[in-house]
């Protein structure tokens, strides 16, 4: 914790000009990411960049998670190559609807 904190004394918030989901946001909502930045941000104040890096990552990983989905996409395609697989063996056959083709209606 700063010994003088001038952000509070001065009346201004330079964090908003600073972090990428704390700017406005269209209808006046928080975005999506901004607790996982904010979780990040509160984790490494006062720590220095060095320990910062090591103690908050984590953090930092959620909040990494949450704007690029890595993770989600590797997933994604790990369950795709199962499904391409099991249709090769024959395991598994797709509904027409996945195939491309137009339901019968009756």
């Amino acid at each position: 914790m700063p010994f003088w904190d001038l952000q509070k004394q001065l009346g201004i918030d330079v964090d908003t000009w600073l972090l990428r989901q704390s700017m406005p946001q269209p209808n006046r909502r928080a975005s999506v990411c901004h607790a996982f930045e904010r979780e990040w941000i509160e984790c490494g104040h006062g720590l220095g960049q060095t320990r910062a890096r090591r103690e908050c990552q984590p953090e930092y990983e959620d909040f990494m998670e949450c704007m690029q989905r890595t993770k989600l996409a590797k997933r994604l395609q790990t369950i795709l190559d199962q499904r391409d697989k099991m249709i090769k063996e024959g395991k598994y056959t797709p509904p027409d609807y996945h195939k491309g083709k137009d339901d019968s209606r009756p």
